[in-house]
């Protein structure tokens, strides 16, 4: 008997991704989502939506769609849903992890390219360090200068956070520089994310951060100082608040 050949495996869609995460919506989840991430008028996340669905759940649907073209990735990234857009960036970041230069510099041009659909601290938070900050290792990086004047919270916080993937090389000089650009933001993202980015530098390098504090550290907005002294001592913190504080 002759068997008939294996059908094609059906490449993945938005369609097939969005119906495997609904799958995952948790009852009542949605709005506790909806007020951690402030969407209430006048917040920062004003107006997203949320199904109700947490960050493993989404991660273990994204591993099915590393294979997605661009059109289909948009699809998702273009979602009114917060989750539909964490789905697309972590499958971005998998294409980008496993691609080789061309693909990588790809992703890397069409994540910059969308960032007006980055809009939320933890969308930036999970993609801009894998895309766009290991993008630029050994490469110029103006980018980021443009990133950090502009008018979008969303961008200059992309341009903060990449930096950690320069951290982890050994190499701190644009987070502190950064950092030094955006001591006036008037945004308390920004104060946590400069902070916790310098807080990692001072992990490699705790004279370079004392340094950085030294000249700055009155300067700074106290929630950018609090988050970058979290691992010094308890004296050493009150004696850097102390002084901060003159």
């Amino acid at each position: 008997m002759t068997r008939k050949p294996a059908a094609a495996a059906r490449p993945p869609s938005a369609a097939a991704l969005r119906r495997a995460l609904r799958e995952k919506i948790r009852p009542g989840h949605s709005e506790s989502l909806a007020w951690f991430f402030k969407t209430g008028p006048g917040e920062y996340g004003e107006g997203d939506r949320f199904l109700g669905i947490c960050i493993p759940d989404i991660r273990s649907v994204a591993r099915g769609g590393e294979s997605l073209s661009t059109a289909e990735v948009l699809k998702l990234l273009h979602s009114p849903w917060h989750e539909e857009r964490v789905l697309a960036l972590m499958v971005l970041v998998r294409q980008f992890e496993r691609g080789d230069e061309r693909t990588r510099k790809a992703v890397f041009d069409l994540y910059l390219g969308q960032t007006a659909w980055i809009n939320n601290w933890d969308l930036v938070d999970l993609s801009a360090y894998q895309i766009a900050g290991a993008w630029l290792l050994g490469r110029p990086r103006t980018v980021l200068g443009k990133l950090a004047r502009s008018q979008s919270l969303w961008e200059r916080r992309i341009a903060i956070v990449a930096t950690y993937a320069f951290i982890r090389a050994g190499d701190l000089s644009d987070t502190f520089d950064l950092a030094e650009r955006l001591l006036g933001d008037p945004h308390d993202l920004i104060h946590k994310a400069c902070g916790w980015m310098l807080r990692e530098a001072g992990k490699r390098d705790v004279a370079a951060l004392e340094n950085f504090l030294d000249r700055h550290a009155r300067a700074m907005p106290r929630t950018m100082l609090r988050y970058a002294i979290e691992k010094f001592s308890e004296a050493r913190r009150k004696a850097i608040l102390r002084e901060s504080r003159k």
